[in-house]
């Protein structure tokens, strides 16, 4: 299915997703459904046979994360008390670390995205994540394991669902890069430099914007990881390496084609000191973070790396979808009111 990754943002704004019954009954929403479970199915198996446990997410609490790049939390009244809805589970995955060494969770997370990301094709205010986490791993040991959730999922669809990817009229062959061959990495500083040379202004000190992602992303054929993001562009769970001061030891993948990002990832900072630290660097207040903290330093959280990899994202890649909405059953944009 070909793929056009770039609507203006009027016309992407203006676009309300089908109701329901029309949504649900259509042959590309019931393909897509199908692929998305075997997805799962391949991610899980995969995990389970690396010795991850899975356990269920949590959905509020007192804080979440705050590296929504531009996103809003959302508040509910608990108790009396002011919490949130989950945008990421993290500080969760970390805890869990206390009683199992390798955890995952298929975790729902709500953000409430700035109008502008309508415009993207990538974005929804509803989503899931395989959102992994192991102690005592490092950054590269975590690479490993995001690319075999990736290819795990993929094979799961190709070996059971060739006739849906027909339907849909992907091609099975768009992921024979993706199986045979290791995913490359690429450092940040690098990226920027390439969508210097194509005539895109990227801000260095910054996170790879939106229009800069599907750039680079339709330069390769199989997903890519982008490492070593300067130290300012994201939270303080990002570990900050220790051989190369402001950069962070984290990673995103990225998806070919013009898909763009599927999961973002890090080392986590281990050390309570640090933690405090980097939570004031990056403008947060460490009284906000009271039972983390806590946790920290009584439990002694291990030093750990995870990512969380976006489920409807990875579902838009594997079927060939044109936008991350249709990944969805019940999908919500930023900015439409949906049931």
């Amino acid at each position: 299915m070909p793929l056009n990754p770039s609507p203006t943002a009027g016309q992407e704004q203006a676009f309300v997703p089908p109701q329901p019954h029309e949504h649900l009954t259509s042959a590309t929403t019931r393909n897509m459904l199908l692929i998305q479970s075997a997805l799962l199915q391949g991610a899980r198996e995969y995990l389970c046979d690396e010795g991850f446990v899975e356990l269920l997410p949590p959905v509020v609490g007192p804080v979440t994360d705050p590296g929504c790049r531009g996103a809003k939390q959302v508040d509910i009244d608990y108790y009396g008390r002011r919490y949130k809805l989950m945008t990421s589970v993290i500080f969760y995955k970390q805890a869990a670390l206390l009683a199992h060494p390798k955890i995952f969770y298929i975790a729902p997370c709500v953000r409430l995205e700035p109008f502008t990301t309508s415009s993207t094709l990538r974005h929804l205010t509803e989503f899931h994540q395989i959102d992994v986490e192991a102690a005592d791993t490092s950054r590269e040991e975590m690479l490993e394991i995001c690319q075999g959730v990736v290819r795990g999922a993929l094979q799961r669809v190709i070996k059971q669902l060739p006739y849906v990817l027909d339907e849909l009229g992907r091609d099975p062959g768009a992921f024979t890069d993706l199986l045979q061959q290791s995913f490359p990495s690429i450092r940040h500083m690098d990226v920027v430099e390439t969508l210097h040379k194509l005539g895109h202004e990227q801000n260095p000190d910054g996170e790879i914007d939106w229009e800069g992602e599907a750039l680079i992303s339709r330069q390769h054929t199989r997903p890519f990881f982008i490492t070593d993001y300067p130290k300012g562009s994201r939270g303080f769970p990002d570990r900050e390496s220790r051989t190369l001061p402001g950069r962070l030891r984290n990673f995103d993948l990225v998806a070919p084609e013009g898909y763009g990002e599927l999961c973002s990832g890090s080392e986590r900072e281990g050390d309570y000191t640090r933690v405090i630290e980097r939570m004031r660097e990056t403008g947060e207040n460490p009284a906000k973070y009271e039972w983390y903290l806590k946790t920290f330093k009584e439990g002694g959280i291990p030093q750990s790396a995870g990512f969380g990899l976006g489920a409807q994202r990875l579902t838009r890649y594997a079927a060939g979808l044109h936008s991350v909405w249709q990944a969805s059953a019940f999908p919500k944009l930023p900015g439409v009111m949906a049931p």
